[in-house]
């Protein structure tokens, strides 16, 4: 029997469409971007010399949105790579994660002074007589504002992952390579996401200490949107920081339009259930880069390298772990590492108290544990507050795919917009209203941390599987029933997230918070994130290392007695 031979149209190649010349010449243009930033990346620099004052011309804002941009999404990228490989290390290694999820509390806790103090003059010296070691050092305190709680939303999902799935990966013999690209990660794609975006938002708030350092009696200004604001607060200035707020809003909106609509969108191939979404997520920048052949050609020379990779990591072995271990092995290899890990943490202890004991003596201690409990009661305060507010809007935005679409830029905005721009403002009322810092700390602190908490809700809505909402609805459950039955239980987990990083946030924001310039006016609350921000503006590195380990007994104990109770709670009892 002969076959009908193809037709000259199978054969022929789809020429250019519109759509590819667009998407092409947006590539073009971002590369033409990239190259002409790069030089002024390594600009000459000298430690000593003053900074030269940054100017406040509008004119200028474009150029130093870009480098703002660029700081942020390098930092993205680099909390992903972090996110990944510390999550899953935590996640899959059980010795390591008694260890690695301590130290990411611990990390959470020092806010971004705290890393800029340590960090600025190291890579400075790594990077002599160029403003790379200053770019270095303002990404590195982005990077801290972001990662830790990346880190976290993907960790939990790796350990609360429907046993089925992880059954399914043992059944088909995957190597940890196979089962990390095709069940860890998109099992946990979309609360990543969620927990990425608002990461990305909440490190606009630390944009204007990570671009206009001052430590150490030095400071250090690059351009950007977050040394703009603080120059033109410097000038008492709100004209120049109400068009720095104009500005953002659209830069905002920018981003969310063309990067995380995409990626949210995307995100939702990867949800796990049986009944399709009545509605879902859409982008039109996705469905332009959908219909274009270009991105396909720019991903085709990465897939060797993809299976290259899938080929020599196959001698680590299979994603499965033995049923039974040696009790007595097991037993004393606890022994040796908790030994090794206490050794290397008592001594690394004793030494920072030796030199706490030599400089300033350890009953600074008292102060600063007094300060760091009126800071305590600042963020009990506002974490109930905001949990009253947010999680009933977060369940409605996130049960309902319609209203998501056109609520997810509105709070995409809020979120991402950083709060301490507005603080020139607050300051003013709090002036003429006489207002104290005090109390107004509470609400600016609020400003920064509470999207944690809306964010999580909204994705651990957005994820509960339609066949559960529609079996509900079934049988007529409504009302209190239906949220202390279906709805609580279903979003606590990510609640939980949520909680443990906007208590975090709040602590780092106390450090803006309680301190806050305009002009002339210099207003301080009492907090310990005031005895930082004082400490760190002097060069008094023993009170910062003091206002640091302080700040980290309350977080670390905060997450220790009820945070990680909680957590537990979601693995076991309400896991979807």
């Amino acid at each position: 029997m002969f076959g009908v031979f193809p037709s000259r149209d199978v054969w022929r190649r789809p020429g250019l469409r519109p759509v590819d010349l667009l998407v092409f010449a947006a590539l073009l243009a971002l590369l033409f971007g990239l190259l002409r930033l790069a030089p002024a990346l390594n600009a000459p620099f000298l430690p000593k010399t003053p900074s030269r004052p940054l100017s406040t011309n509008p004119a200028n804002l474009p150029y130093y949105a870009a480098r703002s941009l660029f700081r942020m999404f390098i930092a993205l990228g680099i909390s992903l790579v972090f996110t990944f490989g510390y999550a899953t290390a935590a996640a899959r290694l059980p010795r390591a994660e008694k260890v690695l999820i301590p130290v990411l509390d611990i990390l959470q806790s020092v806010p971004v002074l705290g890393f800029l103090t340590v960090t600025v003059t190291a890579f400075i010296n790594l990077f002599p007589g160029s403003e790379l070691g200053l770019e270095f050092a303002s990404v590195f305190a982005i990077f801290t504002s972001m990662a830790w709680n990346m880190t976290f939303a993907f960790y939990h999902s790796l350990t609360s992952q429907p046993r089925e799935l992880d059954e399914a990966a043992r059944v088909m013999r995957l190597t940890k390579w196979q089962r990390f690209w095709k069940l860890d990660v998109p099992s946990g794609m979309i609360p990543l996401v969620w927990n990425g975006m608002m990461s990305f938002g909440g490190a606009w708030f630390f944009l204007a200490a990570s671009e206009s350092i001052s430590v150490l009696n030095h400071t250090y200004v690059l351009p950007g949107m977050g040394s703009y604001v603080a120059a033109a607060i410097a000038q008492s200035s709100l004209s120049h920081v109400g068009i720095a707020i104009v500005v953002m809003v659209f830069m905002v909106i920018g981003v969310n339009f063309v990067f995380w609509r995409p990626v949210v969108a995307w995100a939702e191939r990867f949800r796990v259930e049986e009944s399709a979404a009545a509605e879902r997520p859409r982008s039109y920048v996705l469905d332009l880069l959908r219909r274009s052949a270009v991105p396909d050609l720019v991903a085709r020379p990465a897939r060797p390298v993809g299976r290259f990779l899938d080929t020599i990591t196959r001698p680590f072995g299979l994603a499965e772990h033995p049923l039974q271990r040696p009790a007595l092995r097991t037993r004393t290899a606890d022994v040796f590492f908790f030994g090794a890990v206490s050794a290397v943490a008592l001594f690394g202890a004793w030494k920072a108290l030796e030199y706490v004991h030599v400089h300033v003596g350890l009953g600074a201690f008292g102060p600063a544990f007094v300060d760091g409990a009126i800071t305590f009661v600042r963020v009990v305060i506002l974490l109930i507050v905001a949990s009253v507010i947010w999680v009933p809007i977060g369940v409605w935005i996130g049960m309902n795919p319609r209203v998501s679409r056109l609520a997810q830029p509105v709070v995409q905005v809020l979120a991402s917009f950083p709060a301490n721009f507005l603080f020139p403002f607050a300051a003013a009322f709090f002036v003429y209203t006489g207002l104290s810092l005090n109390a107004g700390g509470i609400f600016l602190m609020a400003l920064g941390a509470q999207w944690y908490i809306l964010f999580n809700v909204i994705a651990g809505a957005s994820a509960i599987p339609s066949d559960l909402r529609e079996a509900m609805r079934l049988m007529g459950v409504s009302g209190s029933l239906r949220w202390r039955r279906f709805i609580l239980p279903a979003i606590f987990p990510a609640y939980v997230t949520g909680g443990i990083t906007a208590a975090g946030g709040a602590w780092n924001a106390s450090i803006v918070a309680e301190v806050v310039d305009y002009g002339h006016h210099h207003l301080v609350a009492r907090g310990l994130g005031a005895y930082i921000a004082e400490a760190a503006k002097v060069g008094n590195f023993p009170q910062v290392l003091i206002g640091v380990a302080v700040m980290s007994v309350y977080v670390v104990g905060l997450n220790r007695l009820v945070w990680r109770r909680l957590y537990h709670l979601a693995e076991t009892r309400y896991s979807l």
